[in-house]
């Protein structure tokens, strides 16, 4: 439904009313104070516990859940109604049939350990056409029975008088929640709940989501009653709807608060909006759109019993207005602030013209400050929070589980870092339902229901032992390891800096310029160039510090205060041809003196023969042209071109690389089983023609981000994760550092695809000749390290399993760097340096790249900052306390030049800029590690 008058941009002129209490607009401030905050600091997780007596809830709603719509006296609601019309193709009718389950929702509960359960009563169950003459005893007593049997477990029953059904004859005869005449039913009907159920209930829910019944029931149609096309009567709905909740508030309060000494609210549902654009207007955009959902009702409960100005300006005679009287009769009826959060409303009932033109986020944390600040700090519940995952989904709904993650965090922050006060948090919900307009395309619950078994059985879902978990922990308790390790490496550690790449120059800078300047040495001190008088060529041959962008390249890496330096050769660019006969020797004599010059400046080189890029070929022209690496001459040239650079370049390289990262999901097993014979040869040509000589040592480098499995207590999700290891790193690492073989769980899940594609999944077999050639290659592990994702084995939203039968995802909580899929997840290296030693014994490991991409006008790169202090200090955790052989590590990379978003140094123009996280980086290779307040150095 669109809001005549309300253009989706604006610029007009905001009325200011003056808040009672917290002043006006007071919530406006939140989107400018989270601007501000520490970044990534305030992103990182919470390991922290809730307060004492936090109230852990899990909900439902009566017509989602119960069922036995005409069973045992029970009148017709507005949705057994809605759902028999249209184009709806299920109801609730038996919903998840809790009215004949309540011993299995009982045990549900027990399992989960919630301290309260939030439930709703059906209307036409109790009073079947709405009013107290048609009083049902067999219905009520369902209600008597759920209460008790939850005392019995010692959860707390929150009672929602009305969730959204409506007695159907009520909607009848009176036309539903557009006519007063319902303010005096709703307050018999809620007189009779109390009475009836008060003496067991302490938290009561009057209305639930009124926006939602006001704006979509009788507005766009979307819910029951299902009424549209009338902009008037929503504003209508919403004006009873508070006078309802206000007349059951006073009653409660005269009557039976005394005595029964319970709370009363109304629950209130918001989305999350941030502005488009950085201007004061997009601010007070995403300002309105508040006013407009959650204004509309909280600020005449909290405030001053009347409309927010926004709405009062904007509608004019649309919207209802509200005597003295009624406004201090509505005014402060409410005893807590019970939010709603979630797709309920977000994503799926707000309609764009609510959003002003603004962009709608999920952001339980800046809502709940938002409501701090606009309502002066009022008691929050959060009665409803989570997520939803697609209907074919079972028990393992990974996304469900990780957005309860996030929400729960989100109310742990909003707690200890923005003094908030949520007094509790409610999962919803306790079961698979009916999910309103969504129907069954939908599971929200914790416990899966089999809507196709005769008892709809309950089973607990991965969200709900993750959440039984943490009630009991009362939150994320700080473990060991997750707190920072103080210790130190090595003295002979390994401190270095990558780079895919270097800058060449192929002609000495003094050797370019031939012209005879004079220098006006007496004047204005300028050089001017003579005209025809070029100057006589040098007798003498070119230095290597003849080569300003070496001296410059040098110097920079010098100024990071690393021992070792690692970049890539350019096969294609040092050997065109592919034939060692014909090579470029004006660059292999620049890469000679750049080795040259980083010996004299005391850096070691650790130099890569082969640099795997996707995005284009590195190898020769003439070798891609004739089959790559699939043809068995390209292995033989790579050996020739290995033995070129051993022989020119060994006396100044100690560390070499014959292959970085071949192990990419874009390189066939063909490919692949090339590569490693490519490698095993070039190192046998090292160990037997050069390293007597030269004594340096020689490996490749795998790629190795960390996968963990996204349940990591279910056996089913530990085995992909271990099939993806395998897969991804084993593939390149068993055959040289194990058995010589790929490994079995590989070969195993290859072999059972190649049923249904013998050629895409074929993985090559080695002869015992090869086996022999290629294990043992190696004298280190060297990986390369960015990020961690999470695997599973469940495929769910119309998503493409992989090859290797698992669906990747990332947990929400974690830190997003810009880069896409690539999450800053610091102990991912430790467990990934704990798999190598757990799988090959006492390696000497190097970590040669590792590193996060950040906007490059950042200079001052604090995601960067933090990512170099947290990865390294997860090392230091592999090697002080998992006695990880960890010989080295690499920061990546140097400079934004040649690696874009990734250096330690920035450009301006020509001129390379330090950032901030190479200042860090110095100081924890100054400091060999995190040494802490009282540890010594002995180096």
């Amino acid at each position: 439904m669109q809001l005549f008058g309300f253009p989706q941009r604006f610029l007009v002129m905001y009325c200011v009313w003056k808040s009672v209490v917290a002043g006006p607009d007071a919530g406006l401030k939140t989107w400018e104070r989270f601007s501000k905050l520490d970044y990534p600091g305030d992103k990182a997780f919470l390991y922290d516990i809730f307060p004492r007596n936090f109230m852990w809830a899990v909900g439902t709603a009566a017509y989602q859940v119960e069922g036995a719509f005409q069973k045992d006296g029970k009148g017709l609601s507005v949705w057994d109604t809605f759902t028999r019309g249209g184009n709806r193709i299920a109801t609730g009718d038996v919903g998840s049939d809790s009215y004949h389950n309540i011993q299995a929702d009982i045990r549900a509960l027990k399992q989960l350990g919630v301290s309260h359960y939030r439930f709703s009563l059906s209307w036409s169950r109790i009073f079947p056409n709405g009013s107290r003459g048609s009083y049902n005893e067999i219905g009520t007593n369902y209600y008597r029975t759920l209460i008790r049997k939850l005392k019995e477990i010692n959860v707390q029953p929150v009672v929602t008088i009305y969730h959204w059904d409506l007695p159907d004859h009520l909607q009848k005869k009176f036309g539903g929640w557009g006519n007063p005449a319902l303010i005096e039913l709703f307050r018999d009907y809620a007189d009779f709940c109390f009475q009836t159920f008060g003496n067991d209930v302490k938290y009561w829910i009057t209305i639930d989501n009124p926006f939602v019944v006001a704006w979509n029931g009788y507005g766009t149609g979307k819910v029951a009653p299902g009424i549209k096309n009338d902009t008037d009567l929503p504003f209508k709905v919403g004006h009873n709807l508070l006078k309802a909740h206000a007349v059951a508030w006073h009653l409660y309060d005269r009557r039976y608060r005394p005595r029964q000494k319970g709370k009363v609210s109304m629950a209130l549902a918001s989305h999350w909006i941030k502005p488009s654009r950085t201007r004061r207007e997009s601010l007070r955009a995403c300002q309105w759109s508040l006013d407009f959902v959650l204004g509309w009702f909280a600020r005449p409960l909290f405030t001053d019993g009347d409309y927010p100005p926004s709405m009062k300006h904007r509608l004019s005679h649309r919207l209802p207005s509200f005597t003295r009287a009624e406004r201090e009769e509505i005014r402060g009826t409410a005893d807590f602030f019970a939010l709603s959060h979630g797709p309920s409303l977000s994503y799926q009932l707000m309609d764009d013209s609510l959003k002003f033109g603004q962009v709608e986020v999920l952001d339980l944390r800046m809502l709940l400050y938002w409501i701090r600040e606009e309502y002066d700090n009022p008691p929050i519940y959060i009665v409803e929070s989570g997520w939803f995952v697609q209907g074919e989904i079972k028990t393992e709904d990974s996304k469900n589980m990780y957005y309860l993650k996030r929400f729960i965090m989100e109310t742990l922050k909003s707690i200890k870092y923005d003094g908030v006060n949520v007094i509790g948090y409610t999962h919803w919900s306790l079961l698979d339902g009916f999910e309103w307009h969504r129907e069954y395309d939908i599971r929200r619950g914790l416990y899966y229901v089999d809507f196709n078994t005769h008892n709809l059985k309950r089973r607990p879902k991965t969200s709900a032992n993750f959440y039984k978990t943490l009630i009991q922990k009362n939150g994320f308790p700080q473990l060991p390891e997750n707190r920072p390790a103080q210790g130190v490496f090595p003295c002979d550690f390994v401190w270095g800096v990558s780079a895919n790449s270097i800058q060449v120059e192929t002609t000495p800078t003094q050797q370019v310029d031939p012209s005879v300047y004079v220098w006006n040495i007496s004047g204005n001190g300028e050089l001017r160039r003579l005209e025809g008088h070029p100057a006589p060529p040098l007798r003498r041959t070119s230095r290597c510090a003849d080569y300003a962008s070496i001296r410059q390249q040098v110097e920079e890496i010098r100024l990071v205060g690393v021992s070792h330096f690692h970049f890539s050769l350019n096969w294609s660019s040092l050997v065109p041809s592919g034939n060692v006969s014909q090579t470029n020797t004006t660059l292999l004599g620049y890469y000679r003196c750049f080795t040259s010059q980083l010996q004299q400046a005391n850096i070691t080189s650790m130099v890569t023969l082969w640099h795997h890029t996707r995005q284009r070929s590195s190898l020769p022209a003439p070798m891609e042209a004739a089959g790559g690496w699939l043809h068995s001459d390209t292995v033989l040239a790579f050996v020739d071109y290995a033995r070129l650079c051993y022989r020119e370049l060994g006396a100044h390289v100690k560390m070499w690389v014959t292959l970085n990262e071949p192990n990419d999901d874009h390189v066939s097993f063909a490919e692949g089983h090339q590569l490693l014979r490519a490698h095993a040869l070039a190192w046998r040509a090292y160990d037997q023609e050069f390293r007597h000589t030269q004594g340096g040592q020689v490996s490749l480098v795998l790629h190795m981000d960390w996968v963990e499995p996204a349940f990591s207590f279910s056996r089913k999700d530990v085995e992909p994760a271990n099939r993806v290891l395998d897969c991804r790193v084993g593939w390149f690492s068993e055959p040289i550092f194990g058995s010589g073989d790929y490994p079995p769980r590989m070969r195993n899940w290859f072999h059972q695809l190649t049923s249904v594609d013998l050629f895409s999944f074929h993985l090559p077999l080695f002869s015992d000749e090869d086996r022999q050639l290629v294990r043992g290659t190696y004298d280190f592990f060297a990986l390369s390290h960015f990020s961690t994702q999470l695997v599973t084995p469940t495929i769910e939203e119309n998503k493409l399993a992989s090859t290797l039968g698992v669906q990747y995802m990332g947990d929400i909580t974690w830190i997003m760097s810009p880069r896409p899929n690539a999450p800053v997840v610091p102990w991912g290296l430790r467990k990934a340096l704990n798999w190598v030693e757990e799988h090959y014994k006492g390696v000497a490991i190097y970590v040669v790249a590792n590193g996060v991409q950040e906007d490059p006008a950042r200079f001052s790169d604090s995601l960067r900052v933090y990512y170099l202090y947290n990865y390294i200090n997860e090392a230091l955790k592999a090697y002080t306390l998992d006695g990880v052989n960890l010989k080295g590590y690499f920061a990546y990379s140097l400079n934004d030049q040649r690696d874009p978003g990734f250096g330690l140094y920035g450009l301006v123009q020509d001129d390379a800029i330090a950032k901030s996280s190479l200042s860090q980086y110095r100081n924890i290779i100054r400091h060999n590690g995190h040494p802490g307040d009282h540890c010594i150095l002995h180096c």
